[in-house]
């Protein structure tokens, strides 16, 4: 049977950044408050790009730094809750048209928010191991600027732009160990964009009520995230016999500091066990987890044979967990 590895990892943040102190001037809110209660200091966001500029552009750079040619990815699979446009085409289809794979290549998105990464690994593991596609490059990508409110305070400071991609290839060497993933749809109105969709269609009424923006119940948010994040790394550890000392690299959903430290705590992790991104980065949903590998990555931290542990909570509510050795090359001989 065959085995799946992460080949690749890339990013592409967008260059216009809004920091806490252009908040100031747009809500009620301050620098010191923004940064006490969420670690985020800065978000980048994009202008005059869409989800899928986005996307492909992280999309291309992974493709390179896995050494294939585009001609031999055969399946792309975006992850996004903003995507181009609200029902068709998917943004994995105006991703795969940008990369020039116009004919051929299977291309489809999903939703399942800040944990949407980790349910691309699930698909592109699953995909490979059944020996179905050979090589899946796989995309979180936001443009959640599109989608936020600036005018509510409680949610505007959270979130950016931004996209993460990696090449998952059929190999033996440095294989996806474990991936863990679940949802809950009972407490979904926590964490909702309630319009534009067949609940609330497109009207005026509609954008007068700013349905069309992300709405989030904080507090029990963040209850529920931490509880729901420390569990499901136990229980992964649990199933392939590991503690935290085997594991090289805690990379955690960036949503707030405050949650990672929480779960990061509970779990004994060290802090050189971390990965920390939600300060320059902020909230960027399903992008979050592969532009924080990439950061690791860049700056020679995650080598090639690294193990990494993936932790994600979001909207519906979704979560899940990996266990994986990165398969890359180290970033030191692309250079």
């Amino acid at each position: 049977m065959p085995k799946a590895s992460l080949i690749s990892i890339a990013s592409y943040i967008p260059e216009k950044i809004l920091t806490n102190f252009d908040f100031e001037k747009m809500v009620e809110t301050s620098d010191e408050w923004i940064v006490k209660r969420t670690g985020i200091e800065q978000r980048h966001i994009a202008t005059n790009e869409t989800t899928s500029d986005l996307g492909t552009k992280a999309g291309e750079l992974a493709i390179k730094r896995s050494g294939f040619d585009k001609s031999q990815i055969d399946a792309i699979i975006c992850a996004t809750i903003s995507p181009d446009h609200l029902c068709m085409p998917s943004t994995a289809c105006k991703i795969a048209a940008n990369l020039g794979l116009n004919y051929g290549v299977t291309a489809f998105d999903i939703s399942a928010a800040c944990t949407g990464f980790i349910y691309l690994l699930e698909l592109a593991n699953s995909l490979i191991i059944s020996g179905a596609k050979k090589n899946v490059l796989i995309i979180g990508a936001e443009k959640l600027s599109s989608i936020v409110d600036y005018t509510d305070r409680s949610t505007c400071i959270l979130f950016g732009d931004g996209a993460g991609a990696a090449v998952i290839s059929s190999s033996n060497e440095n294989e996806i160990i474990d991936i863990h993933t679940a949802s809950d749809g009972k407490q979904a109105e926590l964490l909702i964009t309630p319009g534009c969709g067949s609940v609330f269609p497109a009207s005026e009424e509609t954008l007068k009520n700013r349905l069309n923006f992300i709405h989030m119940s904080g507090n029990e948010v963040f209850k529920i995230a931490v509880q729901t994040l420390s569990k499901s790394v136990i229980e992964i550890l649990h199933a392939n016999k590991m503690q935290s000392e085997d594991i090289d690299f805690f990379i955690p959903h960036q949503a707030n500091i405050r949650i990672i430290d929480a779960v990061k705590n509970r779990l004994n992790f060290k802090d050189e066990q971390c990965v920390l991104t939600v300060a320059k980065y902020g909230n960027t949903s399903s992008a979050s987890i592969p532009m924080a590998i990439n950061d690791a990555y860049e700056d020679g931290r995650i080598k090639n044979g690294s193990v990494l542990l993936l932790d994600a909570f979001g909207g519906g509510f979704t979560w899940g967990s990996a266990i994986l050795k990165f398969g890359g090359k180290n970033f030191s001989d692309l250079q």
